[in-house]
């Protein structure tokens, strides 16, 4: 076995040195100390609540905070020594303030634990992210209002099943991916709210002798409460579950979206053009133009996805309270917190500059018996049972089917063959204009209702 040479601030305990190997595969500094600021943020707080209750004099805690004022521009300035023999941010900064202020930096530890700092560390850095993530959220809105405006007016087939269904506008579907991301914002907002809990407090799992003030901890830190259970409170990652679970969906949607722009991009719908900065070349065929970013954005789904179910398994079997398995919980969600944001500033800055291919949209849209439906509707406005009405348009399909014309280029003689009902205004109804037109109530994709949908959408 080989052995560390170290001088552990946790390590009286033992008589013989941590394995070289445990050291680093225990270790987590790697990757936690981007909490470092967090933590610095929340022992500020504690320190200034352990000078209120006596514990910390006023000299002590102003050297504390000297002590960690100085760290933190070290950090800043990528001047700070990560040491793996301290295990962790939170070891690294205590060992460093120690090293800088002496006693004082040993008294900071007072009334609390690694198991609540972490905890503490986590929300501070979450709630943070989530800020982040809904400004890339609020810009990929803005420019999604800007091109439906633009394109409020141009027609496009409405698919289900992939299949044609019934006309609509570009700028309405445009909307629909707008409505995703309002939910999506609604989702992060809420998440904050149990994320906006403080741990701090709780110490290892049963609190402290000490009387701490939480609420004025909590106060400092801008936490909305502390937590009510000491045990539950270090050993909780349910906000960092539901983060990604929030992330996951927001992926999930930005990956139906990258699968319609990935087919709209190709030779074969060639409805809209993307920018050429956010698409690359083939090594081989110069005549390639490939959508590499909603490709990419498309696959980091299931990356995210992924760390979702990692977080559920990793929490699934454990006992109260803190287990050294939750080291497990923080590159998860670093990198959905990543992955998050770079999907959404990627597809913030792609949006606004996607060219519509209007010619080839309206064509596509007179394709597959589009206003079939309207002409059902009408029937029934004329006083036909709607099953009825749709065995009439079945068969007026069918003709055009065996004579390859839409609708609308059918005869009058020929559709009244169908029905008498069927005069010379069933002609206004069946132009891909009649039929958007048409469809003014709320939700609908007319061309003055999706303006007024962009326009309620900006007020908000």
């Amino acid at each position: 076995m080989t052995t560390a040479n170290k001088d552990k601030l946790s390590s009286a305990r033992f008589a013989q040195q941590t394995d070289a190997f445990v050291e680093v595969f225990t270790a987590s500094v790697d990757f936690d100390q981007r909490m470092a600021l967090q933590d610095i943020q929340g022992s500020i707080a504690h320190a200034t609540m352990l000078c209120k209750i006596g514990i910390l004099t006023e000299l002590e805690r102003d050297s504390i905070f000297t002590g960690l004022e100085t760290i933190k521009t070290e950090i800043e300035n990528g001047e700070f020594q990560w040491s793996v023999q301290q295990e962790d941010v939170h070891m690294n900064i205590e060992a460093r303030l120690t090293a800088l202020i002496g006693v004082a930096g040993k008294k900071l530890h007072t009334g609390r634990s690694r198991n609540d700092q972490v905890a503490t560390d986590i929300r501070l850095y979450l709630r943070a992210e989530i800020q982040t993530i809904i400004s890339w959220l609020n810009q990929l809105q803005a420019a999604l209002l800007n091109l439906a405006e633009s394109e409020a007016d141009t027609i496009m087939p409405g698919f289900t099943h992939l299949q044609v269904a019934q006309p609509v506008t570009f700028g309405h579907h445009l909307m629909a991916w707008f409505e995703m991301l309002v939910r999506d914002k609604e989702r992060l907002e809420d998440c904050v709210k149990r994320i906006n809990v403080m741990p701090l407090g709780a110490a290892a799992l049963a609190g402290t002798s000490y009387p701490i003030d939480r609420h004025l901890t909590a106060e400092l830190l801008g936490f909305t409460r502390p937590s009510n259970n000491s045990l539950d409170s270090v050993s909780d990652r349910d906000f960092a579950i539901e983060f990604t679970a929030t992330a996951s969906i927001i992926m999930m949607h930005l990956s139906r979206f990258s699968e319609e722009l990935v087919l709209w991009a190709s030779a074969q719908f060639a409805f809209i053009e993307l920018p050429d900065a956010f698409c690359t070349g083939s090594s081989i065929m110069p005549q390639k133009k490939n959508p590499d970013v909603p490709e990419l954005v498309r696959g980091k789904s299931g990356r995210v996805t992924g760390h979702l179910v990692s977080l559920l398994m990793l929490m699934k079997s454990q006992p109260l309270a803190y287990n050294k398995d939750n080291q497990e919980d923080k590159e998860p969600l670093f990198d959905t917190a990543d992955t998050l944001k770079d999907c959404l500033r990627a597809f913030a800055e792609m949006v606004p500059h996607i060219e519509a291919k209007r010619e080839n949209m309206y064509k596509a849209a007179k394709q597959g018996f589009a206003t079939a439906t309207d002409l059902a509707d009408y029937l029934v406005r004329k006083g036909m049972a709607f099953r009825d009405a749709h065995e009439v348009v079945g068969l007026a399909v069918r003709l055009g089917l065996e004579s390859k014309r839409d609708l609308s280029e059918l005869s009058l003689a020929e559709l009244q063959a169908f029905s008498e009902m069927i005069t010379d205004d069933v002609f206004d109804i069946l132009s891909l204009e009649g039929s958007v037109n048409a469809r003014q109530h709320i939700g609908g994709t007319a061309p003055d209702t999706v303006r007024l949908a962009i326009k309620k959408a900006r007020q908000q």
